[in-house]
């Protein structure tokens, strides 16, 4: 299935106004259980970060989870990199016009070639491993980048069925994913390869949150992979669904996952 195009026109619909776009992040955090256990994990580990922490978004997309991080913690400073430098110029734009331009700043680049060097207290990334192939480059980019006993933190697709793959023959369901997910062995190998001294992982995504990420996203995912016709049934089905999924966000998002389709992933240096 093509996600990136879907993503590109509501961006489209949603980027246009100032109002438009805070409902829209408000709309993803609500949707998207990963924002929910990403979240959660923020706020345990924010107590052991300075007041005045530099935080790389990295992978930005639409820009939420800086807008989130900002939200939520004031002194935070974050620099935020997406490749799309379209998307990043339209994120620049509306943080210009929200007045958090002293503390989020959207620059265009690509990971691999990421250089800086010990400035960030969090390094946070958020379904964006998936899509990498050098993702041994890029943890070492990571390690590089953060400042002694700074934190990384991941959010990715798990081998248990991550990207809706149940076996070896199975395909990803977003076609731009270069990898079906990662095992905890192999994340944690790979981050420890890099240099991190302590990695911890816990699977996201349940048997809750599988079924609710079929009902909110995969289905209609699939639906306008047929035609653009159905965003305008797309309201109406979330009006129906959203209940159900909301209440199976809770329970994955509060209770011991011993395995699932997603990883959170914080490492430390």
């Amino acid at each position: 299935m093509q996600y990136e195009p879907i993503k590109r026109s509501l961006g489209r619909v949603f980027t246009k106004s100032i109002f438009l776009r805070k409902t829209f992040y408000i709309v993803l955090d609500l949707l998207l259980l990963r924002t929910w256990h990403v979240k959660k994990a923020i706020r345990r580990i924010a107590s052991t970060l300075p007041g005045n922490a530099f935080v790389l978004d990295a992978g930005s997309g639409f820009g939420q989870y800086s807008w989130l991080i900002s939200s939520l913690y004031k002194g935070w400073i974050i620099k935020a990199i997406d490749i799309n430098k379209e998307q990043v110029d339209d994120c620049n734009n509306f943080i210009s016009r929200t007045g958090r331009s002293e503390r989020i700043r959207f620059e265009s680049k690509d990971l691999i070639s990421l250089n800086d060097t010990e400035i960030y207290d969090f390094v946070l990334t958020v379904d964006v491993m998936e899509h990498i192939e050098e993702d041994e480059l890029v943890f070492s980019n990571f390690y590089k980048s953060l400042k002694n006993s700074g934190i990384l933190m991941i959010s990715t697709p798990s081998d248990k069925g991550g990207s809706d793959v149940h076996n070896h023959k199975g395909h990803s369901f977003i076609d731009e994913h270069v990898r079906d997910g990662y095992g905890v062995d192999e994340i944690t190998n790979k981050l420890k390869s890099a240099g991190f001294r302590t990695v911890d992982v816990h699977y996201t995504y349940g048997r809750a949150g599988s079924i609710s990420w079929t009902l909110l996203m995969k289905y209609p995912v699939k639906i306008l992979n047929l035609s653009y016709l159905f965003f305008i049934i797309l309201p109406f089905y979330y009006l129906v669904v959203f209940p159900v999924s909301l209440f199976l966000n809770i329970i994955d998002v509060n209770c011991r996952i011993t395995t699932g389709t997603g990883l959170l992933v914080i490492a430390y240096k």
